[in-house]
């Protein structure tokens, strides 16, 4: 990777990011690209899409990077060409929401594919986004372990969840119905829902959060030198400190914990 010698007038000033909706929501993004701007002199502006989305915009060479989670997805894009590597920038998880009188009595259980399974059988409300975004994979995934194809009038699809996990929240608080969300969105809006935790914990849930720079010798408009300048200043020990103390003064607990190489001693 490049080093931060690099003469910035030599190179572009300014990067391109896809990222997925949640991060952006939560705030850390911003906070993010604020702190690399003022160090680096290098503007970094990002569009906000779905993970699927967000990857498909990144293979028309408009973007430089993406900010995503959905590995599969990942690794796709990798494979394909579009992407050069995945590298590891930050995690939470996912918890699974119900309205306080449970009618599936899911709370506390431990297994969340043996909560869904709960919610199927009593065709009790479930609201999905629907749109192959990075929240709505890890969803399919843990129906997929349940063993359910889930579908019926109870499996809501929200027609707006390509705006992101707020708004879908929103809407599952609207219709007292289940959801798997993640747990920053809950944590920033549980002030304003009565949705509650009742599922949580389950290793399945975990959240990567990655990042991919756009492959140059697939799409060489890119600007590649400062994407991996960002990136390797994302995986930097300031950058992973700015992850891990976010959001504590506000809401008394993290959203999002560091997960580079450096962000794991800290």
């Amino acid at each position: 990777m490049p080093t931060f010698g690099a003469d910035p007038a030599e190179q572009p000033r300014k990067i391109m990011l896809a990222s997925t909706i949640g991060p952006i929501d939560a705030g850390i993004v911003g906070a993010l690209e604020t702190a690399f701007t003022k160090k680096t002199g290098i503007e970094v502006e990002h569009k906000s899409a779905g993970t699927g989305q967000a990857l498909k915009m990144a293979e028309t060479g408009q973007y430089d990077l993406v900010l995503v989670h959905a590995r599969a997805l990942e690794e796709k894009f990798v494979a394909d060409g579009y992407g050069t590597k995945r590298y590891d920038l930050m995690y939470n998880d996912f918890v699974i929401l119900g309205p306080v009188n449970d009618p599936a009595g899911i709370l506390n259980e431990k297994n969340a594919a043996a909560a869904l399974r709960k919610i199927a059988q009593t065709q009790a409300d479930f609201v999905t986004r629907g749109d192959k975004s990075g929240t709505h994979v890890k969803e399919l995934e843990v129906w997929k372990k349940a063993g359910i194809e889930p579908q019926g009038k109870w499996y809501l699809v929200f027609e707006q969840g390509a705006k992101g996990n707020a708004p879908t929240l929103a809407y599952a608080n609207e219709k007292r119905a289940y959801t798997i969300m993640d747990r920053a969105t809950y944590i920033t809006m549980k002030q304003k829902i009565t949705l509650q935790v009742l599922v949580e914990r389950d290793d399945v849930l975990l959240n990567y959060i990655t990042l991919i720079p756009v492959n140059p010798a697939k799409l060489p408009q890119v600007n590649h030198k400062c994407a991996l300048q960002f990136i390797e200043w994302l995986q930097g020990k300031e950058a992973q400190i700015i992850i891990r103390d976010f959001g504590k003064d506000k809401y008394g607990e993290p959203l999002f914990f560091p997960n580079s190489p450096e962000g794991r001693k800290l």
